[in-house]
């Protein structure tokens, strides 16, 4: 076996596995997305330590809770659906396979930097902490670290095929 063969075979199982993991990290957002849903649907308290900086009520009731009217809960929960579906469609069509990485990294892209604001909004503008908001955003962060490696991965074995 030559070295070229050992890395050609390497490139697609390191794929493979930041694949996984991408797709364990928008189980894990869906999760959360889906709680904070379920009560705002329900119009139920999120469980929370509502100690020192950390106060679910005064993130969730905000003025920053809401897009144009939309809570921000429904978007993220959409969100991570959406990548989801990204991530499934690019193992089985065709025009997925080509463009999936470069769509997923530009919704995820996006998502992470609202994330970003909204981890400043609730740092420095209303000094209190969610603390399913801020795992979620920490979670987007790791599903943005991990979506560039992915597409750094894919341009460069593009790259090697041509």
């Amino acid at each position: 076996m030559t070295s070229q063969s050992l890395t050609s075979s390497a490139a697609p199982a390191r794929r493979f596995n930041l694949w996984h993991l991408s797709l364990l990290l928008v189980l894990i957002g869906t999760v959360i997305s889906a709680y904070l849903t379920y009560t705002e649907l329900t119009q139920t308290e999120v469980v929370c330590t509502d100690t020192g900086a950390f106060d679910c009520d005064t993130v969730q009731s905000s003025a920053y809770s809401k897009l144009a009217g939309i809570p921000i809960v429904y978007l993220g929960l959409a969100t991570y659906l959406l990548i989801g579906a990204l991530l499934l469609l690019q193992k089985r069509v065709v025009f997925f396979q080509e463009f999936g990485g470069m769509l997923i990294f530009g919704l995820v892209l996006f998502a992470w930097l609202y994330s970003m604001y909204l981890v400043y909004l609730q740092l420095f503008v209303l000094k209190a902490i969610c603390q399913w908001c801020f795992t979620h955003e920490i979670n987007m962060t790791i599903l943005f670290v991990v979506t560039c490696f992915r597409l750094k991965n894919e341009l460069t074995i593009e790259a090697d095929s041509d």
